[in-house]
């Protein structure tokens, strides 16, 4: 928010530096972020002189360049060559003699003596876009006759310069978003110093002289909460004075005409947005507060067709939408250089309405930056008496109807009760009760009741963010100063118990091993498109967590799985030739529980995850070998790796294999009745979405399941004493038979001996096994910690595995 400090200062009379008060303002809650010195026009005309032109004739070489000599006051006459039309002897013009720069163009001229086509030239006449007062180059400026030689041409014109603030106002903080607030709260912190007076400006209204009445109607009191206008008559639209043009260029507005240039004053006046109609385009002389159909075009200042939402709040007359309520003017009934009368609008509007409203149609504007934060219902008449006088006042304007005012339910100044006790724990140090006292009427904030307990106070209705007592502690706190609450002797601790296991620390583990192994690591916004989940069976629309303010479409929804954050990812690393990845992210996912009431907290569910995405080769190309794909099996290790590293054996984790919306081709995994892991390939039609070519495998993870199953004892055993022995079994089974299923049945049959099982050869093949057959080769570890194993034990549990895998899965020996 940019605050100029001249126009700041005509509010409160301040006897302190320019630095002092942007140092008061940032500790009071109000951070001067910048400041930036202004200048109404640049270079404020330094230099610039009155001149005469005393003789002017025809260049000798150029047919459309003059020699002129210029008397400015000095010993001696200036000759200078003038290339404008318009010059002619015994004019008063503005000169620039050498050493002064002009600030016209972009970049800053400086005047130096110059040999134009043979004669000499000391100094320039200039027109008045050469020195920044206007956009006309036909000609010289010509002054008014009277007008002394030699006199400094700053001194004709109101040239101001001033200092710009720039704060960093915070939401809760709209009560400052103008510059009567920022005052205001500037008066509450040198509240101490009795000299220091607010001015409010007056808003006297002039007699009426007209009559153009125009009928009010809120036909939506839950979005409007309180409407004033009125009526002003025979007015002239020309340009504003030059006060008022300096005002808003220094806190970077265009000035556009006087009526349009006065409701823009007044918003950063005193905060309150108001808008000016031309009473002739309101039809049937009545202004109705309303929505209006879905879809209903309207067409808006800038020239936009815009389709209407259903829930946008609109002022109207008896046929049509003239204005966005809170947001932006319609083009038809905005005040135009024909208009002769209007009328003034100073509303106060839900502020829900006008930030949905905003949002929905991209449209930001000063006046719904102050009404999605909340204006003061109880200022709309005032500012809007203020804009009528001025209008009365710089635009001829003659009142020519009542004050409009439709206040349907009046909003009451806040009470809330502020404790003794409260306040002293809140702030850590005991304030005295009259210094608190003064800081709450400096505030505003009446004391309707004090007790030796408590104070019961009533809060002006312009601090729309303060409500309760823990706000009012915060207001008080702010204008008493952070910086004078000093530090105490006394230290304070608090035991905290670390859960078991951490998750904070196993995370960092698996991070770690991950990063280890190649990965990196990625973190996507948790916020989402909601179009991701249409038509999807996986993800039913009652279980989404929809944003009921969502600053656009692409983040209307938070997220119900890691994949499509990871997707976009890849998306974004393949334009930029980055096609080789291994990435991972821990993250949560959302849902609402079924059935459950949105409103309620208790009604959502937050569910940790650890997502592994892999695509592109596994390995960068080499000389020395050929860089292969990255597979199923590729995802498979990293995620088997993950759950042993978490002390879960990956062999007791039930698993299935599925196809579906998702993945071509996968595999779930599930301890008991929780799922724990999803793994495949993503699919191709789901790619394309995203533009990407390629083979995406992908993982997710539940990783509150993880922790709930994870054993990190750890366990020292010695060294066996006695050989590993293996054998092999080259088993021929159905092409349905897995090898999940083999290594199952060997560990229940043998327990004691049987160490490790592995499959280290899968073959297929139709001619020589049979339709519908595979052979899988199979290694057996066996091992006696106690004793050498001999070749009868040996025998003897083969023997009993080839039975099993004979009687349970059809299997035969090759």
């Amino acid at each position: 928010m940019k605050i100029s400090y001249n126009w700041l200062r005509s509010y409160i009379n301040l006897d302190i530096t320019r630095e002092a008060t942007s140092k008061i303002l940032t500790n009071i809650g109000l951070e001067v972020e910048a400041e930036e010195p202004f200048e109404s026009v640049r270079g404020s005309l330094r230099g610039l002189v009155v001149g005469e032109v005393l003789t002017c004739t025809a260049h000798p070489q150029a047919d459309k360049l003059s020699l002129t000599i210029v008397d400015i006051g000095a010993p001696e006459p200036l000759s200078i060559v003038c290339g404008a039309p318009n010059v002619a002897a015994g004019q008063k013009v503005i000169v620039a003699p050498v050493g002064c720069t002009i600030y016209g163009s972009s970049e800053p001229l400086t005047i130096r003596k110059a040999k134009i086509r043979g004669e000499e030239s000391f100094g320039m006449i200039c027109a008045e876009d050469e020195i920044g007062m206007g956009k006309s180059h036909d000609g010289i400026m010509i002054l008014d006759p009277s007008t002394p030689v030699g006199k400094q041409v700053s001194e004709l014109f109101e040239i101001e310069s001033d200092y710009l603030f720039e704060i960093g106002l915070t939401p809760n903080r709209i009560d400052s978003a103008s510059h009567y607030g920022v005052a205001r709260d500037l008066k509450a912190a040198l509240s101490a110093d009795k000299n220091v007076v607010l001015n409010k400006p007056q808003a006297i209204l002039p007699a009426r002289s007209g009559h153009l009445d125009i009928s009010v109607e809120i036909a939506n009191p839950e979005a409007c909460i309180r409407y004033s206008g009125i009526s002003i008559t025979n007015i002239k639209i020309a340009e504003s004075p030059q006060w008022l043009k300096n005002r808003l260029k220094c806190i970077g507005m265009n000035p556009i005409n006087n009526v349009v240039d006065i409701t823009n004053f007044v918003l950063h006046e005193t905060g309150q947005p108001l808008h000016a109609f031309d009473a002739d385009s309101i039809s049937g002389y009545k202004v109705i507060v309303r929505t209006l159909p879905e879809d209903t075009p309207f067409i808006t200042l800038d020239e936009q067709e815009r389709k209407l939402s259903a829930s946008d709040l609109m002022i109207c007359n008896d046929k049509e939408g003239m204005c966005m309520a809170g947001v932006f003017g319609g083009l038809r009934a905005g005040v135009s250089g024909s208009t002769t009368s209007i009328f003034l609008e100073s509303a106060c509007f839900n502020p829900v309405w006008v930030r949905k409203t905003s949002k929905r149609h991209l449209l930001f504007t000063d006046s719904s930056f102050r009404f999605e934060r909340g204006t003061d219902p109880n200022a709309t008449v005032y500012a809007l008496k203020r804009a009528a006088c001025l209008i009365c006042e710089i635009a001829g304007g003659q009142i020519a109807s009542d004050v409009v005012d439709v206040y349907p339910n009046i909003v009451e100044p806040y009470p809330v009760e502020l404790k003794w006790a409260n306040l002293d724990r809140l702030i850590g140090i005991k304030i005295d009760h009259e210094v608190v006292k003064t800081i709450l009427k400096s505030l505003d904030i009446e004391i309707l009741q004090e007790t030796a307990t408590a104070l019961k106070l009533s809060v002006a209705t312009y601090r729309v963010d303060v409500r309760r007592e823990a706000d009012v502690i915060e207001e008080i706190l702010r204008i008493y100063g952070y910086n004078n609450v000093g530090l105490t002797d006394q230290v304070n601790s608090t035991l905290s118990y670390a859960p078991h296991p951490d998750p904070e620390k196993l995370e960092n583990l698996i991070s770690e091993q991950l990063t280890a192994q190649g990965f990196n690591e990625m973190m996507s916004n948790s916020l989402t498109r909601s179009s991701y989940y249409d038509n999807s069976a996986i993800f039913t629309p009652d279980t989404e967590v929809k944003l009921l303010n969502p600053l656009s479409n692409d983040l209307n929804a938070l997220r119900r799985t890691l994949l499509f954050g990871c997707l976009e990812a890849v998306a974004a690393n393949l334009k930029f030739k980055n096609a080789d990845l291994k990435l991972y992210e821990f993250g949560n996912i959302y849902e609402l529980k079924p059935g459950n009431d949105r409103l309620l907290a208790d009604s959502y569910h937050e569910t940790r995850c650890l997502s592994l995405v892999l695509t592109g080769k596994k390995n960068p190309e080499h000389w020395s070998g050929k860089s292969q794909d990255t597979t199923f099996y590729s995802l498979k290790s990293a995620v088997y790796q993950v759950l042993s590293r978490m002390g879960i054996n990956p062999v007791e984790m039930e698993t299935e294999t599925i196809a579906d919306e998702l993945f071509v081709i996968g595999m779930t995994g599930k301890f008991g009745k929780k799922g724990c892991v999803k793994m495949g390939q993503v699919q191709p039609a789901l790619l394309e979405k995203f533009e990407i070519g390629q083979t995406v495998w992908y993982a997710e993870l539940n990783w509150d399941v993880i922790l709930r199953k994870t054993h990190q004892e750890v366990k020292f055993e010695e060294l066996a004493k006695y050989p590993q022995v293996r054998r092999d079994f080259a088993l021929v089974v159905d092409s349905t038979v897995r090898y999940e299923n083999i290594r199952s049945i060997a560990f229940q049959v043998e327990r004691k001996m049987l160490k490790e099982v592995n499959l280290f050869d899968v073959y297929t093949s139709d001619e020589k096994l049979g339709a519908g057959k595979k052979s899988l080769a199979v290694s057996f570890i066996l091992q006696d910690e106690n004793k050498t194993l001999t070749d009868k034990q040996i025998e003897q549990v083969m023997d009993k595995l080839q039975k099993a895998f004979e009687k349970q899965l059809g299997a035969v020996l090759r």
